[in-house]
């Protein structure tokens, strides 16, 4: 939309207008900015250009004027803004859901500030109640009473599904959403289908009561058919005879005919010999007068040249030339009359007959010249043989007796011819004449003949139609026996139909009775079931909504029995569902009747692909595919709206396309025949047909589009995973079974099918049969045929299932390898709860499974390779998932699996496993027994009121000495339970040990999975990554999670150098992404798939928005590319859940690996040898010190590596020891050895302790304890054979590179904090942490079933508010600092600390009141609530300290129940302090903010006192034996000290030195401790551990100083074992 054209509008032409957002449309947060200015004061700022901005300025100028004001710049302008603030109305759409709405108010005030907030609430039972009753009135099949239970019932449903959803969200963390519109989507639905139900049903009863009817009128009609049959044999009798007596006239006049006829044919033959000669004489005449006609043409053409004027000429002659007048002679002789030749041709008598000239041409040209006389031709001859009589030389001397010349010769010439054909001509005429009286005689016969004939005609007429009469009749009493013979069979082949279609007429009537209640049931589940799993479907439908049917007082009519589903389709189309790729379970058969009966349009949450691949069968061609943002995609919907296809949209996100909002809403325009998408107005086609689609496992839509949509969930179920792996697994242990099973199948579905057609068609042809249909032979066999098929088909049916039920039988051996299987992937799947990295689809998994299945080991028996079958995938599997877990999910996984695996079959108790995850606590008994805490007790004392564990608690009371040994030692897990108690089952035991020593629980669940699945689960060698190359694919990435210290990409050069894929060879690329790179990557991935190179993708996690590009462009090179084309990928995994980024498809698609640093000594030592091999342990020639100091290196390296588990106790802060480290390391030992003669041992401590590992160290506590480990490792007694890496274990000798590994396997102790020259107690804290993260992760995987509503429980407002008060009350006011300085008379080092003291604690408290009293205004909504207010109000619900608090406070781990008691107790100490400024007898040393300040006061009032230099002194702390409360007094110089404790060892206060620490007392307190300040230089450093203090247990930041403490061991040994003095604990 264009704002800026809208504040035009409004304006400048001063017309209303309303801008309408919805939250939809905000496809940027940056349009919000735009908003947020235009609401506050109704400008933008440079929304417009200068030039636009003079044009409006221009534009007011006039109204500013009329309205009585100076028209200059700014008051135009403002007079502009005053009336868009007034003409345009803004209207925004957002939705609550979520924290969008929050965050937006704040981050844009004026969204609140500047608008009328009108705030949807969700409709109240009654409107609900109300609306859908409207719209119920005009729907007249249904009575009023019952419509308005109907309403009631659509308002529970609606307000019942809500409730099912919050509980969803609880347990299964899905969010589904209703919305009004939902509420009307499902009223609408529900007319629609009662409306199409009622047809169809009507349809159906009036086709089968047509049947019926057909059927009834058979017999009826039989009777008369007989009667009418009698009648038609007499009258074919009759008209028998007849036929007869004709027959015999026609053969009399047909003698007649044949002889005349003979006759003719004589008579014929001499006619056409007559014809035949005449037409030769013809031919011959007209041959020779052929050869005459040029003579007389050309003597045509002579006459031709004559004309008066020439021939006057010619007459005019006085003496002409002899040649002339010998022509006008020869003219004369040729035309005299009846052949007188006069004797007088001379030129006189010539010029005489020319005298008339017109008469002369006439005589010429009309002369006969067929009769010339015998005379005339004499006389003319003498002149013919003139030569000189020629027309050429005769018109030298006149033209005109040239052509009488010509005309002469020509006629003479014609004659001649002429004379020669006369004879001929007659003989023509004569023979012409024979054949006129032949013909005329044959005319004479053929009349005769044609008269006879129409005799015969008339007879045969007579004859035909007496015969067709016959055959009439004969064909109707054919015709009539035959109806009733089909009649008969029609009336008995149909019996069974009668019975049956009578029967489902009274079916139909009941349905129809109770079709209100039926559909109404149905259009619900339709409407709002589809995103639910199974269990919350069934739960809502059987015991929601059904029972609420029953209890309504004007009952709805329904079936009690009704199937939901069966009222959606029937066999026949589950059949063709099925056959289309539909799975078979429930599930997926109500998800399909969902997709094809649901009206709004279908959004699929898909997650395995398996709806999808349902769908695309069904619609086949016609179904256009596309994806949001792909190139194209609007116009693809746009073709498809026009023309009605169906389109899906797959691979949805969360979020969708506003410029789709009209299409997904179906907002039709301009009566329903267009629907708007972006600016272009789109033909809409009734047919079209949307179908969305997701592969997210869990999408969050938001209402409106929940609302827009049918959520449908086609997530695979374990039942119907079980199916398709069990047909799986057949197909490829039994695979003839299986091929007959998928055929018998197709056919089972092909024959209900064809059932159903053949019903149907049945049916269809007996309704549609008119009038007297027993006539219809054709129908009638038709019928037939149809029974006839049914009934062979039901014949094939019930054969096929006893087959099929054989079968199933024979593949049911194999269903429990199935039920593991379809256990192992819903397992695996839950994994991404415990972190979003590990996703993994089904595709994968199930290519996992075949080759599991294909590797198992071969046996005898089927219950043995069962066995194998079982061990084998669940061994691959686990093998699979775990290479792409972290360490600290891998027992996680194990531990789900086992308990999992053992419910599966059967072998654990429920109960026991609840107990085990949750560990309730029966509080309010106190122990009874010192080895165990009330909490144990408390464990302990719920576990005792199980049946299987009673007199648990009086045993152990009973026995406790023995109870004792067992609890306190130090591998409990490995010992025995005392008593009865060993004999229990190991998840028994387990919850034994959980209630006891919840530290062991770790170890004791290794044991445990050990025990139950086997020893070859509980090993942690990492798999060879050449292994899991094998598996990868073009389709399926390599894909490495990060961890600090590790390389990974290490492992895929080496496999590329084996293979030959390496930077050199140009095949190999490595793409480190960061801002730019990721060009070079899409067009590297292009180069590399269609080349088949190798592809590295660094750090995708560093390009967030391409992520999705990426994603695309794997899947779209996942196909058609070079089969050797891989990718490998590596990212690191965000920080928390939140931050997850790394699309679900990559992920899902890849093979997952982790490569973390190994866990346990066993595993690091192994990993540290692993990066070298025999060559390595040759290559020196000094072999024994070599190998010495490299073992010792590895050990080294392990237990630096390792030490980093025990928290700060192992290093103060955390450092990334890495492979390099040791290798480089070892070179260096390589190099000083071959250079020196003797081991320069100091030389080597130094460069290993101080830089090759001491690089990475910044805290001066780890350096010394770095230093100190290499001092015991690296030392001269190593060679001699004396020297121990660790209790019980020896530096090994000399030995080869596999006999080192052997000596690790065999020698090295367990795992234990000995290993790294710490006390037991060290793991306590993170082993027992650890266990109780293992336990409520895997109870998060459990399956939720909490039907808990909300009760009216405390809301979090109300118990911030709460605390919130508390703490304001309790917190005092601020320290006055000028006060207490008044009081003061001598300023000495301990009240300067006090005052600092006093003025941090001001600073701190003032922070708290002002925060909380902030916080206090904006819950009350007197202040706008900010983001650090909202922090604070979910610190205070949380209880955790909050951020600005603990910046201004002291360093603490405490929540803030227990920080905030703390405060109060350091408060209290400060105002007792300050109440005389006397030092108390024993000061509180954790009380202060800033310790050293207390002790740097003891040294400079002793320097004073002394006047001794304080760069030159230190403190000395003498361990009293006394308490606290032992002391009344200060003493004279220094200070009595208490509240500390000491972690890693204890104080003895009887010998006065450190010494061991007991098991599970961690932090023993020390007894008060006396610090004074003397010369440095006086010090005794003997027989001391320089101890250090630290504020709290998190130790590093937060040092104090070091005590020198007494001890009678090494200091080492202390500087091994972490130990340290603590002022919080």
């Amino acid at each position: 939309m264009d704002l800026a054209s809208l504040c035009l509008k409004a304006g400048v032409k001063n017309l209303s207008t309303v801008f309408l957002m919805t939250d939809a449309q905000v496809a940027n947060e940056k349009f919000l900015v735009l908003i947020n200015d235009l609401l506050a004061s109704g400008e933008v700022p440079d929304l417009y250009s200068d030039d636009e901005v003079e044009n409006i300025i221009n534009n007011m100028k006039n109204e500013v004027k009329s309205q009585g004001l100076v028209d200059n710049r700014e008051n135009c302008w403002k007079f502009f803004i005053e009336r868009v603030r007034r003409q345009l109305k803004v209207t925004l759409c957002f939705s609550p859901v979520g924290n969008k709405l929050r965050v937006r108010s704040r981050k844009f005030p004026a969204i609140v500030n500047c608008t009328t907030i009108d705030w949807f609430h969700k409709w109240p039972q009654q409107a609900l109640e109300s609306v859908s009753l409207r719209f119920l009135q005009n729907t007249e099949s249904i009575e009023l009473t019952v419509k308005q239970s109907i309403s009631k019932f659509m308002a529970f449903v609606h307000t019942s599904v809500n409730q099912t959803s919050q509980s969803y969200l609880n347990n299964e963390q899905r969010y589904n959403y209703t919305t009004s519109k939902s509420f009307l989507e499902f009223i609408r639905l529900y007319q629609s289908l009662l409306r199409r139900n009622g047809k169809e049903l009507k349809s159906k009863m009036e086709r089968l009561e047509n049947g019926l009817l057909k059927l009834r009128s058979t017999s009826a009609q039989v009777d008369d058919l007989k009667a009418k049959l009698a009648t038609q044999e007499v009258e074919l009798k009759q008209k028998n005879e007849d036929a007869d007596k004709l027959i015999q006239e026609v053969g009399i006049e047909t003698d007649k005919v044949s002889r005349e006829k003979a006759l003719a044919d004589k008579e014929e033959q001499k006619v056409a010999l007559i014809m035949l000669e005449v037409e030769q004489k013809q031919k011959d005449c007209e041959e020779d007068l052929a050869k005459a006609e040029p003579a007389l043409i050309a003597a045509q053409a002579a006459l031709n040249t004559l004309n008066k004027t020439n021939l006057t000429e010619l007459k005019s002659f006085g003496s002409p030339p002899q040649a002339v007048s010998n022509v006008s002679a020869a003219v004369m002789a040729l035309v005299a009359p009846e052949g007188k030749v006069p004797k007088d041709r001379s030129w006189k008598a010539a010029k005489v007959a020319m005298a008339r000239v017109d008469a002369f041409l006439d005589s010429l040209i009309n002369f006969n010249k067929e009769n010339i006389h015998e005379n005339c031709l004499k006389a003319i001859r003498p002149y013919l043989q003139d030569p000189e009589f020629n027309p050429e030389f005769v018109a030298t001397k006149s033209y005109a007796a040239a052509g009488l010349c010509s005309w002469v010769i020509n006629i003479v010439k014609f004659y001649e011819v002429f004379c020669d054909v006369e004879p001929k001509r007659q003989a023509l005429s004569r023979a012409t004449s024979d054949l006129t009286a032949a013909q005329e005689k044959l005319a004479a016969i053929k009349t005769k003949i044609a008269h006879l004939n129409d005799n015969l005609a008339k007879l045969t007429t007579k004859f035909e139609k007496a015969t067709a009469d016959k055959l009439k009749c004969q064909q109707e009493a054919e015709m009539t026996a035959g109806t009733i013979s089909l009649a008969n069979r029609l009336v008995g082949g149909l019996a069974s139909e009668n019975v049956r279609w009578a029967e489902a007429v009274q079916n139909f009537k009941q349905r129809e009775r109770k079709l209100c209640g039926d559909i109404l049931l149905t259009t619900a589940f339709i409407s709002y079931l589809g995103f639910f799993t199974k269990k919350y479907r069934q739960r809502l439908v059987d015991e929601t909504w059904r029972p609420y049917l029953s209890q309504l007082q004007v009952p709805i009519p329904v079936t009690p029995s009704l199937d939901t589903l069966r009222m959606l389709m029937d066999d026949a189309d589950l059949a063709a569902w099925q056959n289309e790729g539909l799975p078979a379970d429930r599930m997926s058969a109500e998800n399909a009747a969902i997709l094809i009966n649901c009206e709004r349009w279908p959004l699929m949450v898909d997650p395995q692909l398996q709806g999808i691949k349902w769908v695309k069968n069904k619609y086949g061609e016609d179904l256009r595919v596309t994806q949001i943002g792909q190139k194209g995609y609007l116009q693809t919907i746009e073709r498809a709206l026009e023309a009605g296809d169906v389109v899906l949209i797959e691979n949805l996100e969360e979020s969708i396309d506003p410029i789709l909002g009209p299409l997904l809403g179906r907002e039709v325009i301009k009566k329903g025949r267009f629907i708007k998408i972006g600016d272009k107005e789109c033909e809409y086609n009734p047919k079209f047909r949307l179908i969305l689609h997701t592969k997210l496992a869990n999408p969050h839509y938001q209402p409106e589009l929940q609302a827009q949509a049918t959520l449908i969930n086609f997530t695979v179920t374990r039942d119907g995973l079980e199916d398709q792996l069990l047909a799986s697994v057949v197909s490829m242990e039994r695979p003839d079974l299986e091929q007959l099973k998928s055929e018998l199948t197709k056919q089972q579905n092909g024959f209900k099918i064809t059932l159903k057609t053949l019903e149907d068609n049945l049916l269809s042809r007996l309704s549609s049969a008119s009038g007297n249909f027993l006539g219809d032979m054709a129908l009638v066999e038709n019928l037939e045929v149809t029974k006839q098929t049914a009934a062979e088909v039901e014949k094939k049916f019930q054969e096929a299932n006893v087959t099929e039920a054989k079968i199933n039988e024979a593949r049911e051996h194999y269903r429990p390898a199935a039920a593991r299987a379809s256990l192992l992937y819903f397992i695996m799947n839950d994994l991404s709860k415990i972190h979003p990295m590990y996703q993994f689809s089904l595709k994968a998994f199930s290519t996992t499974f075949q080759k599991a299945v294909q590797k198992a080991g071969p046996a005898e028996s089927l219950q043995e390779r069962l066995t194998n079958l079982i061990d084998n995938i669940t061994f691959s599997v686990y093998q699979y998932t775990t290479r792409g877990l972290f360490e600290c999910d891998k027992l996680t996984y194990l531990a789900q699996l086992t308990f999992q695996v053992l419910l599966l079959n059967q072998e654990a108790v429920t109960a026991e496993l609840d107990f085990l995850l949750r560990a309730p606590v029966q509080t309010g008994t106190p122990s009874p027994v010192d080895f165990l805490s009330h909490q144990a007790w408390g464990t302990i004392k719920a576990l005792s009121s199980m049946e299987e564990f009673n007199n648990l608690d009086r045993d152990i009371e009973g026995s406790a000495k023995s109870w004792k040994k067992f609890v306190e030692s130090e591998c409990p897990e490995k010992e025995k339970f005392p008593q009865e108690w060993k004999n229990k089952t190991a998840l028994q035991r387990l919850c034994m040990m959980r209630a006891m020593r919840p530290d062991r629980l770790t170890y004791a669940m290794r044991h445990f999975v050990e025990e139950t699945l086997g020893s070859k689960y509980a090993v942690g060698r990492a798999l060879d990554f050449a292994a899991s190359f094998e598996e990868s694919g073009p389709a399926t990435p390599v894909f490495f999670i990060l961890s600090p210290g590790v390389d990974p990409l290490k492992d895929v050069e080496n496999q590329g150098k084996k293979l030959g894929y390496t930077f050199n060879n140009k095949n190999f690329h490595n793409v480190s992404l960061g801002q730019g790179q990721e060009v070079v990557a899409e067009a590297t991935l292009d180069l590399a798939a269609q080349k088949g190179h190798w592809v590295i993708l660094q750090n995708i996690h560093l390009v967030a928005k391409w992520l999705s590009t990426l994603e695309k462009k794997l899947e779209e090179l996942s196909e058609n590319s070079h089969p050797e084309f891989r990718v490998f990928i590596s990212a690191e995994p965000a920080p928390s859940p939140e931050g997850h980024i790394i699309p679900q498809g990559i992920l899902e698609n890849s093979i997952k690996i982790t490569n973390e640093p190994p866990t346990g000594m066993h595993a690091n030592l192994h990993k540290a040898l692993d990066n070298f091999t025999q060559d390595t342990l040759e290559m020196c020639s000094r072999e024994t010190e070599f190998k010495s100091i490299l073992f010792a290196l590895c050990y080294f390296h392990a237990v630096v590596a390792e030490r980093r588990k025990f928290g700060p106790q192992g290093w103060n802060r955390s450092y990334p020891f890495n492979t390099g480290d040791l290798t480089i390391s070892v070179n260096v030992l390589y190099n000083f050895l071959e250079a020196n003669a003797k081991v320069p041992y100091d030389d080597l401590r130094y460069l290993f302790g101080e830089i090759m590992y001491g690089g990475h160290i910044t805290d001066d506590w780890d350096r010394k304890l770095c230093r100190t480990y290499l001092e015991e490792f690296i030392k001269p007694e190593m060679l001699e054979g004396e020297l121990s890496l660790a209790p019980g274990f020896p530096l090994p000798g000399n030995m080869d590179y596999n006999g080192y590994h052997q000596y690790i396997d065999a020698k090295l102790p367990p795992e234990s904090p000995y290993l790294y020259g710490l006390h037991p107690n060290a793991e306590i804290g993170f082993l027992t942490q650890s266990s109780e993260k293992l336990f409520r992760t895997v109870l998060e995987l459990q399956p939720r079933d909490s039907h808990a509503k909300d009760g009216a429980g405390v809301t979090r407002e109300e118990k911030v508010k709460a605390l919130l008060e508390e703490i304001l009350e309790r917190v005092t006011d601020e320290f006055n600092l000028p006060e207490l300085m008044a009081k003061v008379q001598e300023r000495t080092p301990y009240t300067a600390v006090v005052f600092q003291e006093c003025e941090q604690m001001n600073v701190l408290t003032r922070e708290i009141q002002r925060s909380l009293r902030e916080l206090h205004l904006g819950l009350k909504g007197e202040l706008t609530m900010t983001g650090d207010m909202e922090n604070l109000q979910n610190n205070l619900y949380l209880d955790t300290v909050p951020e600005p608090w603990a910046k201004r406070a002291y360093p603490s781990t405490a929540g803030l129940a227990v920080w905030f008691l703390d405060l109060l107790s350091r408060i209290k100490e400060l105002e007792a302090w300050t109440g005389d400024f006397t030092m108390p007898s024993t000061v509180w040393l954790t009380g202060f903010f800033n310790p050293q300040s207390f002790l740097t006061a003891i040294m400079q009032s002793m320097a004073r006192k002394n006047e001794w230099p304080l760069d030159q002194m230190a403190l000395q702390c003498d361990v009293t034996k006394k308490n606290r409360e032992d002391f009344r007094s200060p003493p004279r110089e220094g200070a009595y000290v208490h509240g500390l404790f000491m972690e890693g060892a204890r104080w003895d206060a009887q010998a006065g030195v450190i010494t061991e620490a007991k098991l599970k007392d961690l932090t023993p307190p020390m007894p008060v401790m006396f610090i004074k300040a003397l010369p440095a230089e006086k010090q005794d450093c003997r027989s001391v551990y320089p101890c250090p203090m630290y504020k709290t247990c998190q130790r590093g930041p937060t040092y104090v100083w070091t005590f020198n403490l007494k001890t009678k061991e090494n200091p080492s040994k202390w500087v091994l074992a972490g130990v340290a003095l603590l002022l919080q604990i």
